[in-house]
């Protein structure tokens, strides 16, 4: 990964989202091992946590076994043909990343816990909410399928105990539930950000109306500003939902 900028020439640093393709492209390799030192040769392990063929040689211009050991100038940039590893200076580990697919998606704490929380005002659900969902405490209700006949709808949080309860009563797949990182990930795929915004907008309209007589601004006119505030730099930022 190469630096685009001058680090001597900067007035501000931002910190943003990165989105799934965008860290694939930064990423060097898959770390598949949670492994770090092997303890007997006191090397990185393969495709562990450490490994030089993704992080790039621990000693300057040396690969892992031993066939390139003080490379002379030509050989520099190579990558050697047994062990994988770039023949360049160890100072690289410190610019270098992998990554690590994961067999299922998890949340970011910050958009999670920070405050206001972003996923929680993204989807009108409180942080307590969010927790239980996230942490496998209860079912959110993805899909009630028909309203009338299963008495569930959006976002409602169900136990387990009652999942199958409904399940023997309606029927199994007459409704969607689901817990955990999967399930938020999920719903915040469905927000339209554009109709959203629109949406809030309006609301803000009309509850600034009903308060044209009142001394206060009222919470749900609070809660409103604050949602669109995060819509809008998701909005500016082109960041997707579901990257949190």
């Amino acid at each position: 990964m190469q630096l685009l900028f001058d680090l001597k020439n900067l007035d501000a640093v931002q910190i943003g989202m990165a989105s799934p393709e965008l860290v694939l492209e930064w990423s060097y390799g898959e770390v598949t091992k949670p492994e770090t030192i092997n303890y007997r040769t006191l090397k990185p392990e393969r495709d562990g946590l450490f490994c030089e063929r993704i992080f790039g040689p621990t000693k300057d211009f040396e690969c892992n076994c031993g066939k390139y050991k003080r490379a002379k100038l030509r050989d520099k940039n190579k990558i050697c043909e047994k062990c994988g590893v770039q023949i360049t200076r160890a100072k690289v580990r410190r610019e270098r990343i992998g990554h690590i697919q994961l067999a299922a998606p998890v949340s970011h704490i910050w958009y999670f816990k920070g405050i206001p929380s972003r996923m929680g005002l993204l989807l009108d659900i409180s942080p307590r909410t969010l927790e239980k969902v996230l942490y496998f405490a209860n079912f959110i209700v993805l899909d009630p399928g028909d309203s009338d006949i299963t008495g569930l709808k959006k976002f409602e949080l169900i136990n387990d105990a009652k999942k199958r309860e409904l399940e023997a009563k309606c029927g199994v797949g007459s409704f969607r539930v689901g817990m955990g990182a999967e399930a938020i990930k999920e719903l915040l795929q469905q927000v339209d950000l554009d109709a959203l915004s629109e949406s809030l907008k309006k609301e803000i309209v009309q509850l600034a109306e009903k308060e044209k007589d009142k001394d206060t601004v009222g919470q749900k006119r609070k809660n409103a500003i604050k949602r669109l505030d995060v819509v809008e730099s998701f909005r500016n930022s082109n960041n997707k939902p579901e990257w949190m």
